[in-house]
């Protein structure tokens, strides 16, 4: 996967980014969702590559091998916002002020925090499969929570931690 991109984990403050890229041209970003990583674009990254573009493709915050801060009780050092800070601060670091993103997931919640906080670094965005939450949540049914039953999980405090790590290996 990713045949001539180059891998590598910069610092951004608070948090250490791995990041693939590769590709000359105008540079796009792609944001991957929940709980992937950015091998999620290993067959569309190629193809912009090919398409004449500089293809950046980090792990978020949190996610495969990049590392944040400590947890707190606000979890504002995971905070869309500070994702997206990172992204800005790794495509200035890789000499792309100014770029394309495309975020799917929470990704792409990550790329509209993005273009709100640094609407210049921003040439064009794309938001995919991606709806504001209070949007989902206005809409719930029980078929919804049924398919969707982990955002629930994973809302509460301390039981996902409790239950995942009472038997890491199944």
């Amino acid at each position: 996967m990713f045949e001539g991109f180059e891998e590598t984990r910069l610092d951004v403050g608070e948090a250490a980014v791995f990041v693939r890229f590769g590709g000359e041209g105008p540079p796009v970003v792609l944001l991957h969702g929940h709980p992937r990583t950015s091998a999620t674009w290993h067959r569309v990254a190629p193809l912009l590559v090919a398409a004449g573009h500089t293809v950046v493709c980090p792990d978020l915050r949190g996610y495969g091998r990049s590392a944040g801060p400590e947890f707190t009780a606000d979890h504002a050092g995971y905070c869309k916002r500070a994702v997206a800070a990172d992204v800005v601060a790794v495509m200035r670091r890789l000499g792309h002020p100014r770029f394309a993103v495309a975020g799917h997931d929470r990704g792409g919640a990550v790329a509209l925090r993005l273009v709100l906080d640094h609407p210049a670094a921003a040439s064009r965005v794309a938001f995919l499969d991606c709806l504001p939450i209070t949007e989902h949540l206005s809409r719930i049914t029980p078929e919804f929570a049924t398919a969707w039953w982990h955002w629930f999980f994973f809302a509460q405090p301390d039981v996902p931690e409790r239950v995942i790590t009472a038997d890491p290996d199944s």
